[in-house]
């Protein structure tokens, strides 16, 4: 019987070097694939996927300021909530 053999994880970082290498398309796919212990399938899909994802990277990103959350309601709920506390405290006797 043979061991299990667990399936590798590659980073994105990794996939990006393979997908870029090549399609730079200095060395053939068989030599990454070689270089790299990968199947020459597995640099295709990343090729790919690196092809039809990269208007992404140049898409304009959300600004920061308009993902801000309004926190004064956020601050009048625990400045609220605090004052009831202290005013439980100090009505309700603890049970001994």
């Amino acid at each position: 019987m043979t061991p299990k053999r667990t399936r590798r994880r590659y980073t994105a970082e990794f996939k990006a070097e393979v997908a870029l290498a090549a399609l730079t398309e200095s060395q053939p796919l068989a030599e990454l694939a070689a270089h790299y212990q990968l199947a020459v399938t597995q640099i295709t899909r990343w090729k790919l996927q690196l092809r039809q994802q990269a208007a992404q990277v140049f898409a304009d990103a959300p600004t920061p300021g308009a993902a801000v959350l309004d926190v004064e309601p956020l601050y009048a709920a625990i400045g609220r909530l605090q004052m009831e506390n202290a005013l439980l405290k100090k009505t309700l006797k603890p049970c001994q």
